[in-house]
């Protein structure tokens, strides 16, 4: 039986054609086991209770971030590793990421990751840090953005920023639509009239950040956008939940 076994790969080795032949139908094989499961799946990542959409303000400040290449010098993931959770906090999940487009996980960490910055610092130490970044960490080789903090926040039509995320599955209602423009700048301005805001966008901060209540700036939402990084799910509660999930499934 073994003297057989052997002469049968060795046929296999030493004819080219066949070997190929081989080679394919294993991977093909291979790659259907891994892939065909995919197709009846509604959703390949796992729910997690508090994520939701950006608000609109949120969204602006988070195009403003990419307009501004930030993700070339931080990333948005922390990986599963004991260095990375006691420097940057919790690892990152699936869901943290699900209405992202296109997310911002990274590759290259010239300054520290992202990903848990919300509520790490003021919003003063924020505004300080983008206006002169040297200030506040004299080691840094970051640009400074002061510019954002002289700019009115212009969005040409936040309805409609909002209506193309839908439809490529981000769940904003109707409502959530309709009132995007008023959302906009309420966020950044107490004295707005929201309508229904704190139900639309749970544990969203109303208020102003970059010490100018006069206007609404690029720097307000760009703050806005850091702030909620990161604050939105109780990631012990739910990376629990996620690998008694992938522990369920196995």
């Amino acid at each position: 039986m073994v003297k057989e076994t052997v002469k049968g790969h060795k046929r296999i080795e030493r004819n080219v054609t066949l070997m190929a032949v081989a080679t394919l139908v294993t991977v093909a094989i291979g790659g259907l086991v891994q892939i065909t499961p995919l197709f009846y799946l509604d959703n390949t990542i796992e729910k997690v209770d508090g994520m939701r959409p950006y608000t609109p303000l949120e969204q602006a400040g988070r195009d403003i971030y990419i307009r501004e290449g930030c993700y070339t010098c931080h990333s948005q993931m922390i990986r599963p590793f004991r260095d990375e959770v006691e420097r940057y906090g919790a690892y990152s999940l699936a869901a943290e990421s699900m209405f992202d487009h296109p997310f911002q996980w990274g590759s290259k960490r010239t300054g520290p990751d992202l990903a848990r910055v919300g509520g790490r610092y003021s919003d003063e130490w924020h505004v300080q840090h983008l206006n002169d970044p040297q200030s506040v960490v004299p080691q840094s080789i970051m640009p400074k953005y002061r510019f954002l903090s002289e700019t009115e926040l212009h969005v040409a039509d936040a309805g409609a920023m909002l209506s193309a995320l839908r439809t490529v599955g981000v769940p904003y209602t109707d409502e959530d639509i309709a009132q995007a423009e008023n959302d906009l700048i309420g966020q950044a301005d107490p004295d707005t009239d929201l309508v229904d805001f704190e139900a639309r966008y749970p544990k969203a901060q109303v208020r102003d950040y970059d010490g100018d209540p006069s206007r609404v700036t690029e720097m307000d939402a760009l703050v806005a956008y850091l702030q909620m990084l990161g604050t939105l799910i109780d990631v012990n509660s739910a990376a629990a939940q996620q690998e008694l999930a992938e522990e369920t499934g196995r």
